[in-house]
């Protein structure tokens, strides 16, 4: 039962609990943390990808063996990414290190990396197929044929992009990836209204900064001295309440293993609290009260989300930190431990640790952060940013230290502005210069912490926010892989595509004064394809 405070006291009981910490003494007693369980990833599909790709393609497309390589290479990892809860982290090559679970529980295979297992006896199982290489298109086959030329290119887009679709403005930049090379420009270092994809800088600036298999903590403290446990915050917004967890850190499971350290302590009954402080600032997008983003706390649960969704606009509980709290009672409640209605605190230093829950690695938050153009993550990612190079974790914080850590792996930043991570905000500013930079610092091979940003993004026709674009135009289908963005009047779409020879390509497209969405996508979405569909020489 939760046992309701009067309003007045629940005002002053913080302050009236620091005071009362002052003059108790402290007692230090360490609880066993718990370390979440890792899921194995996944297994390749190239098989199932190129037999999807041949039923989805029009008759007079082509598929030469180079290209069912790249689809298997990029489509079809990513179809298999649809299905895994996470996976990380990465090796040079970019394939996964670890292995999918239904493919480490087929008779005789196990979870190891690519035949590496450290057990060799006859009886141990047989290591899960891997995942085939995300950078196919990097290798020297593809290396070895010419890339498009920059008159070739030239011919094709210029028409494309001169789609009166695409409103007053439009710039472009086409780029080899292999070798860094620009092959088509149209206003490259005009800065623009990115939309969505400026989560591709946060995702870079996060990956560098913070590093791929950096895990976020949720954790449970009891105060010494006192009955006051404080539920703390650590900024991971995929934490869930749901009764399958799916690989994400539970609250359930926090909830169980603090009241199991509270029954140890012969605790029944608590003062309960939570700490957001590790955030600063508004909590509010400049947006406002919006669909698309909750409340911007260190503590939540689900994106403080209102129903059953995982994705999407919806609405969002207008306090994020005191949802997640209250449910936290509820499960404590569940397991036999009362509490009383729960209020701010922050927790002291001298803070016994009761429990402790942890995200998947960054590696698998960028995934689901490009893949869906999760908003939520994409703050709380701008805010790791901040906390890894010292600044202040709140918007303004989070944008200097996007544009900081990015100056440090020398990008090209001139022109760039940062006002947020999500590209809610309409003041941002990118280059189609700086967001194929992005692209290709991804795929370079002295940066495999950055491979979760070219698997992570959208497969055309398949996944995530372009799962239900290039229904009228298959050609691209599989092949583009791709973030988009999408403001009133605005329309950008970023990423990479495998031409006809198997060559590997990022390109930047973005659109300023659009006034027909759909039809802008569907102008953004030719203009890909027809880089797919492209020798180009």
């Amino acid at each position: 039962m939760v046992v309701p405070e009067l309003r007045a006291w629940r005002a002053a009981r913080p302050h009236v609990v620091r005071i009362k910490r002052t003059v108790q003494p402290h007692v230090t007693r360490v609880a066993q943390a718990v370390q979440p369980r890792v899921t194995r990833a996944a297994q390749s599909v190239r098989p199932h990808v190129v037999r999807a790709a041949q039923a989805v393609r029009p008759r007079s497309v082509k598929f030469t063996t180079p290209r069912l390589t790249a689809v298997a290479a990029t489509a079809g990892l990513a179809l298999a990414a649809g299905a895994v809860a996470f996976a990380g982290p990465w090796d040079s090559s970019g394939q996964r290190t670890a292995e999918r679970d239904w493919a480490a529980s087929r008779e005789g295979e196990g979870g190891a990396d690519h035949g590496r297992s450290s057990d060799t006896s006859p009886t141990a199982p047989k290591p899960a197929p891997s995942a085939a290489s995300v950078l196919t298109g990097l290798g020297g086959s593809a290396v070895s044929v010419p890339a498009p030329t920059q008159k070739a290119l030239t011919s094709t887009l210029d028409r494309l992009l001169g789609d009166s679709a695409l409103g007053g403005r439009r710039t472009a930049v086409v780029v080899d990836v292999a070798t860094g090379e620009r092959l088509y420009g149209k206003g490259a270092d005009d800065a623009q209204t990115p939309a969505s994809t400026t989560k591709i800088a946060t995702a870079v600036a996060v990956l560098s900064a913070a590093g791929a298999d950096h895990r976020i903590e949720t954790r449970a403290v009891l105060e010494p001295g006192t009955k006051e446990v404080v539920l703390v915050g650590g900024g991971d917004p995929t934490l869930t309440v749901r009764k399958e967890a799916a690989g994400w850190a539970s609250l359930r499971t926090l909830a169980d293993e603090t009241a199991t350290a509270l029954k140890a302590r012969h605790l029944s009954q608590v003062t309960l609290s939570y700490d957001t402080s590790l955030y600063t600032g508004s909590a509010l997008h400049p947006i406002g009260t919006n669909p698309n983003l909750a409340p911007v706390s260190a503590l939540m649960v689900d994106e403080a989300r209102t129903d059953a969704s995982v994705s999407g606009p919806v609405t969002r509980a207008a306090d994020p930190a005191v949802d997640a709290a209250v449910k936290f009672a509820g499960l404590l409640e569940a397991k036999g431990i009362k509490t009383t209605t729960p209020g701010p605190s922050r927790a002291t230093n001298g803070s016994q640790s009761l429990a402790s829950v942890s995200s998947p690695p960054l590696s698998a938050l960028i995934e689901r952060m490009l893949t869906n153009s999760d908003n939520d993550i994409a703050e709380a990612m701008a805010r790791q940013v901040a906390l890894a190079t010292g600044r202040p974790a709140d918007f303004e914080g989070g944008a200097a230290a996007i544009d900081a850590e990015l100056k440090k792996l020398g990008l090209p930043l001139s022109g760039a502005h940062f006002t947020d991570g999500s590209g809610l905000n309409r003041d941002d500013r990118l280059t189609a210069d700086l967001l194929t930079a992005l692209l290709v610092k991804a795929g370079d091979p002295a940066h495999p912490e950055l491979r979760p940003i070219l698997t992570g993004l959208p497969v055309a026709g398949f996944t995530g926010t372009l799962s239900d674009r290039y229904a009228d135009d298959a050609s691209g289908t599989g092949l583009v892989r791709a973030k988009t963005g999408t403001l009133t009047g605005v329309n950008t779409l970023a990423g990479t595509v495998v031409d006809a020879d198997g060559r590997l390509l990022a390109f930047a497209f973005l659109a300023s004064d659009t006034t027909d969405p759909a039809a802008a996508q569907s102008a953004l979405d030719r203009t890909a394809s027809a880089l797919a569909g492209c020798g180009c020489r």
